[in-house]
């Protein structure tokens, strides 16, 4: 249940193909990928390379163990959300064009990516593009509400809900390690270069 929408975005190549196949990796389940066109597929490659780079981080590891004990097993996904507010908010430091114009950018891709597509992903990325969901993750308090809404979807039962909590509570750290796991993440996918 990956959510860093954003950041995948922000990794891929500026094409709708590439952007696709950026978040694809989060809709995958039952795709044969060898069916997809080549750009959309070099996307969904760039996507799990991303996955893994994150996921094998001995920092973002770390922060993981942070989190409340009920809240751990979604660990992944408050980081996500919160690793794309904190891109958001150090926007100018990885991004020379302003937020707001590449995030319109982003959705229009996304509506113009429809056709290539499965349902589920059709569904959300159009509900991303017409609600603005990277908008209210400029805000903590808008990233708090993301994860409380993720958490009424999940179908069993859970102590997901409020970790906007255990977010507040570690955010100097999580921001310091982003800052410094982003610019990592950067250099490792521009070194394996999968969509050039």
């Amino acid at each position: 249940m990956a959510m860093n929408y954003l950041a995948h975005l922000y990794l891929s190549q500026s094409t709708v193909e590439s952007r696709v196949g950026n978040l694809l990796g989060d809709f995958s389940k039952g795709v044969d990928s060898a069916s997809l066109p080549a750009n959309v597929r070099a996307g969904l490659q760039n996507h799990r390379l991303v996955d893994r780079f994150t996921d094998q981080h001995p920092q973002v590891r770390n922060l993981k163990k942070l989190m409340s004990p009920e809240r751990r097993r979604f660990a992944g996904v408050i980081l996500d959300l919160a690793f794309d507010h904190f891109l958001i908010k150090h926007w100018h430091r990885f991004h020379s064009s302003a937020f707001e114009t590449v995030c319109h950018d982003y959705y229009e891709s996304l509506r113009a990516g429809q056709y290539l597509m499965p349902r589920t992903m059709q569904q959300v990325t159009l509900r991303v593009a017409n609600e603005h969901w990277f908008g209210s993750y400029q805000t903590l308090h808008g990233v708090g509400y993301a994860l409380d809404r993720i958490a009424q979807r999940i179908r069993f039962a859970n102590q997901f809900q409020g970790s906007i909590k255990d977010l507040n509570q570690h955010q100097d750290q999580i921001e310091a390690v982003f800052l410094v796991f982003f610019e990592e993440l950067i250099a490792h996918v521009q070194h394996r270069a999968l969509e050039t």
